[in-house]
């Protein structure tokens, strides 16, 4: 069986890498970018950068710096509203996962109309919206090269999964001298998240031979480098992996896809704005004990990509190893309980069959080695607490 694989037309990665942006667009012959990003990166003087970068090819850009964390649809609206204000024909992305998401919709919405439900799974978006330049800060989500935006509908906290060949990016520039200023909590939820894509991508069942190179290298660079960057920001050589590591990653699970912890974060997310690489943590310790049973070879091969396991260990072993990495993780990183988080623990409770019920509605659980039902998705919930 052949395995369809999308990715980005240009993509280039390294030191510097985000100063190509004025050449590449002039190469593109596109001139009226809109810079979709968030008032951290304009702080930092990221955007000065970029816009300095486009003068020396004598491109200007205008700035749409209103995003947030974890985007709903009324906070991608405004930048749907000066899409179709300003004439643009295409969109710089820069920031972490939620300006490249935020990005992805402001650029389909912005071209078509209509509204974000419009284009949610199980509706494919093939249409290319305006082209978009993707230049991620964060060593996380892999968006700059994955075929998947999550917009929040605000209005019933349903996180909605868009896919589709129209929301990848033309063009990654991946930049690892960017992650420089990350702060220690957004590099361990981003590096986890990155972790859990390339495990997640690696046991899906949608994994073609293509995906499992890229998942076992991501796990590769990530598994012996998210405690250095966690722990050192300034550690170049740990960012440079950690951040080519996030991109392999998000090539993985963007042409196999997710599953089941992806499927049961994105309710938490919705439902009580947990960051999306936190609520991955939370989750990957009991999804990953729940699946082993189904793909045991499978969990063991990332034990040993990660580094806590050798070829001498039998399976059993290396999961066993595995799974005391992931709690040994979890603390190192400082992952807190829902409860700790602040959830109210009555409130969680009261919430698992909405959440079940949304987790199954993603696509997402149905690509897990071992399929769930929702009375098993309340039970791993439950053990969060």
């Amino acid at each position: 069986m052949s395995a369809k694989i999308i990715l980005p037309r240009i993509l280039q990665i390294g030191a510097g890498a985000s100063k190509e942006v004025g050449v590449i667009l002039k190469s593109m012959g596109l001139r009226r970018p809109l810079i979709v990003t968030d008032k951290i990166m304009v702080q930092l003087g990221y955007i000065e950068c970029i816009m300095e970068c486009m003068s020396d090819a004598e491109i200007s850009a205008d700035v749409f710096d209103d995003t947030v964390p974890e985007p709903t649809v009324s906070s991608i609206q405004a930048g749907v509203d000066q899409v179709h204000d300003g004439h643009y024909d295409c969109i710089i992305a820069l920031g972490g996962g939620s300006p490249i998401d935020s990005a992805k919709a402001i650029a389909i919405l912005g071209k078509y109309g209509g509204e974000m439900r419009d284009y949610k799974f199980p509706r494919i978006v093939d249409e290319p919206g305006l082209p978009i330049i993707a230049i991620p800060t964060t060593a996380g989500t892999g968006s700059e090269v994955t075929k998947v935006t999550v917009i929040t509908d605000e209005t019933t906290d349903e996180k909605m999964m868009c896919l589709g060949a129209g929301f990848m990016p033309t063009v990654a520039l991946v930049d690892y001298e960017l992650s420089l200023s990350v702060p220690a909590r957004t590099t361990a939820d981003t590096g986890i998240d990155a972790m859990t894509h390339a495990i997640e991508a690696y046991v899906s069942k949608k994994a073609s031979l293509y995906t499992d190179t890229q998942a076992i290298a991501a796990l590769k660079l990530l598994g012996p480098n998210l405690r250095r960057a966690f722990h050192d920001g300034s550690d170049q050589q740990a960012r440079e992996q950690m951040m080519l590591g996030a991109t392999l990653a998000g090539a993985a699970f963007s042409n196999a896809s997710v599953a089941l912890v992806h499927g049961m974060s994105r309710p938490i997310g919705a439902s009580y704005h947990v960051p999306h690489g936190l609520s991955n943590a939370m989750l990957l310790p009991a999804v990953t004990e729940y699946s082993i049973p189904a793909a045991a070879d499978r969990y063991a091969d990332c034990a040993r990509a990660i580094g806590v396991a050798d070829e001498n260990d039998t399976t059993e072993t290396a999961n066993r190893k595995l799974m005391d990495e992931l709690h040994a993780l979890n603390k190192e990183l400082q992952v807190p309980s829902p409860e700790a988080f602040g959830i109210d623990r009555e409130h969680f409770l009261g919430n698992l069959s909405a959440m079940a019920n949304q987790a199954l509605a993603s696509g997402s659980p149905g690509n897990n080695p071992r399929i769930p039902d929702a009375k098993d998705i309340i039970e791993l919930y439950k053990k969060l607490l």
